[in-house]
């Protein structure tokens, strides 16, 4: 019997069926047949490059997988991915380049005992098969670095502050980062914007996906779309698949990126000692806590957000920054012809809301400084 035909044999039995017993079936015929492995391997690749066809990025697939299954599932996602990435006939852009990147080069999953090891591959080629499609993001390669001014180190700067905001015990010290890192982002924006209208280098939106992972993925949805707001970006939550997709200029996705994950990590830290000190006092309802404390946190800093993007520009500007916001606007309603509104839930704890809107009143987030 071929090699193909035992996988064949072992998908058509396990693949179309969501049961127990068929996955049993085509996993047992695999672990009898340790000539198929390099097979085996091969279709988890086609697999892999069908989900890029279908609008899926690297950074996607890992993170529907570690929703969905366990660790070693994502350890063989991710082996299928940088296998399949060798096989790629040419560079996909720097946002994938990347995700793939940050895969590293981990051991793939241990094969151990060969049924197993079958019965999660094959569960995880059920997930890889029944994956739909998603709004292409349609990434290009890496423009000729003659054509843009360098930003690496702006963006390298904005990192290493918002790093330091995080990690310091001071919170003297961690405003006059995150001010700093603040006002780094509105210069490199504009900056932005002003050579992309002198025509130093032509530019038009893009997109990215940045997780919004459980517990309490709604709060932070909300507060990824305030993030978005302040940053000329537009922000849409795919809840069933744990990410927003953020429309916006480089310059601009970037410092969402970055100010969304800081903002993040200092709302879990409050919001940490917070029920801590709540816990002292005899409370006990954790999970109603936390929610309302991250919703209020994301509405109160969204408040100040939006009153940071109200910053007066100079009057040349303002043309620029409009059409640059038709343009988002534009390519987010091609994206998205059709979206709804969600109602945010669970709010119900009024210490949890009361502590969070402190929290965000303490937050390093100042508005942008006034700009040329």
């Amino acid at each position: 019997m071929s090699t193909s035909s035992t996988v064949d044999r072992a998908f058509r039995a396990a693949l179309y069926d969501t049961g127990d017993a068929a996955l049993d079936t085509g996993a047992s015929l695999l672990a009898a047949d340790p000539a198929a492995d390099a097979e085996l391997a091969r279709r988890g690749e086609e697999f892999v490059a069908a989900a890029w066809q279908r609008g899926w990025q690297p950074a996607d697939v890992v993170r529907i997988v570690r929703r969905e299954l366990d660790d070693v599932h994502v350890r063989l996602a991710a082996a299928l991915i940088r296998a399949q990435a060798r096989r790629d006939p040419g560079p996909r852009g720097p946002r994938w380049t990347a995700q793939l990147d940050e895969l590293g080069a981990a051991d793939p999953a241990p094969r151990g005992d060969r049924f197993p090891y079958a019965t999660a591959v094959l569960e995880l080629y059920r997930l890889l098969l029944r994956l739909p499609a998603l709004e292409p993001l349609d990434e290009t390669a890496a423009p000729d670095p003659r054509d843009r001014r360098p930003e690496s180190r702006m963006l390298g700067r904005i990192r290493a502050l918002l790093a330091k905001a995080e990690a310091t015990g001071f919170p003297e010290e961690a405003e006059a980062l995150s001010a700093k890192a603040q006002e780094l982002m509105a210069r490199h924006s504009v900056d932005e914007a002003l050579l992309a209208a002198r025509g130093a280098f032509a530019e038009a939106p893009g997109a990215c996906r940045i997780g919004v992972e459980p517990p309490y993925e709604q709060a932070k949805a909300v507060l990824l779309d305030a993030v978005a707001g302040a940053n000329h970006c537009r922000a849409v939550w795919n809840e069933p698949f744990g990410f927003s997709t953020v429309v916006g200029f480089a310059s601009d996705l970037e410092a969402v990126e970055l100010l969304y994950t800081s903002l993040l990590v200092q709302a879990t830290t409050a919001m940490t000692r917070a029920e801590a000190a709540q816990r002292a006092g005899g409370r006990k309802r954790t999970k109603t806590f936390r929610q309302s404390f991250l919703a209020s946190y994301a509405h109160r800093v969204g408040a100040r957000l939006a009153a940071a993007a109200e910053t007066p520009v100079s009057d040349d500007l303002l043309p620029v920054l409009a059409t640059r916001a038709v343009a988002v606007t534009e390519r987010t309603d091609r994206l998205f012809p059709e979206t709804t509104t969600t109602r945010l839930r669970g709010v119900t704890d009024a210490a949890g809301w009361e502590e969070g809107a402190r929290a965000a009143d303490d937050a390093q987030v100042r508005a942008r400084p006034h700009l040329p």
